[in-house]
């Protein structure tokens, strides 16, 4: 029998490359919140897969760039450069075909980490024909010495048993890290703001300013099982507030009834959400407001 392994694996890459779609994708269940934005990720998370065999401790990252211009900027980068260096494995994941400043970037913070890597060509589903692919993979073989190259479409759950087996197979001997029925470090409280904002996103797209983060102030239990839940939205100029609010309050309680189904369906509770937007100017440069919102 062969022995049991386990470790914590930083998925690494520029933003919107596909990260938190592929972590979802490997566990089965959704714990990463995806938009099409670039920089959704803001936070380090971890999502465990259990797997015959072994155990892997999924750290989702926000995606490294250049972009230093504001606290929450340079606080992403740090959580992604330190997620690294706290890693068993590193995995770079990329998009097939393409190659970006920001890739460099990301290969940089990879090879400075000294973790073992592999790296991950996500998004293959769109190459046409597949012979376009062998190329780009030669390519990247002489950026770094991976232990693997592993071609994989996260959208379409293309070639992620082959992946599992690949990190698993670099995961040092050991016990499981975490218990088997975890499926995330992160509180429910984190998971219903991160939901809230990815709806926030979804639905004011270009409008959406960067300088928007939500909090959690309150959850309760009514006496017939549904969460009562009261979440401020905060955005750092007052001109933005009747933008996510809308015209009679009906974008807000867009947002608000897209939330709740999701919560329901991902929490398998139901819950009634109260919202609120607030205002707390340059709360992005502000390292005591970052702090107070769990980026810090």
């Amino acid at each position: 029998m062969s022995e049991f392994r386990s470790g914590f694996v930083a998925l690494a890459g520029r933003p919107n490359v596909g990260k938190s779609t592929l972590l979802n994708a490997l566990l089965g269940q959704k714990i990463s919140i995806v938009t099409p934005r670039p920089q959704t990720t803001r936070h380090r998370l971890i999502g465990i897969a259990n797997l015959p065999g072994g155990q892997i401790a999924f750290v989702d990252t926000p995606g490294l760039h250049h972009g230093q211009t504001r606290a929450l900027n340079r606080s992403m980068n740090r959580t992604a450069a330190a997620a690294l260096l706290d890693a068993d494995l590193a995995v770079l994941v990329v998009e097939a075909l393409k190659w970006t400043d920001e890739d460099d970037l990301a290969l940089r913070r990879v090879k400075e980490s000294g973790r073992p890597a592999l790296a991950v060509i996500n998004k293959v589903d769109k190459v046409h024909p597949r012979e376009r692919l062998l190329p780009y993979l030669a390519q990247l073989a002489t950026r770094h010495t991976f232990m693997a190259l592993v071609p994989v479409s996260a959208q379409k759950n293309r070639n992620l048993d082959d992946l599992r087996v690949a990190i698993l197979k670099f995961l040092p001997a050991g016990p499981a890290l975490f218990p088997a029925d975890q499926l995330t470090d992160r509180s429910e409280r984190f998971r219903i703001a991160e939901t809230i904002r990815e709806k926030l996103t979804l639905e004011l797209v270009e409008e959406l300013p960067y300088g928007i983060a939500v909090e959690v102030e309150s959850l309760t239990e009514n006496p017939d099982g549904q969460q009562e839940v009261s979440a401020v939205i905060w955005v750092d100029r007052s001109g933005q507030k009747p933008i996510v609010i809308g015209a009679g309050g009906e974008r807000l309680k867009r947002i608000g009834r897209a939330a709740r189904v999701e919560l329901n369906k991902l929490l398998g509770k139901r819950f009634h959400l109260t919202l609120w937007v607030k205002v707390r100017e340059d709360w992005a440069d502000d390292a005591r407001a970052l702090a107070q919102l769990g980026m810090e």
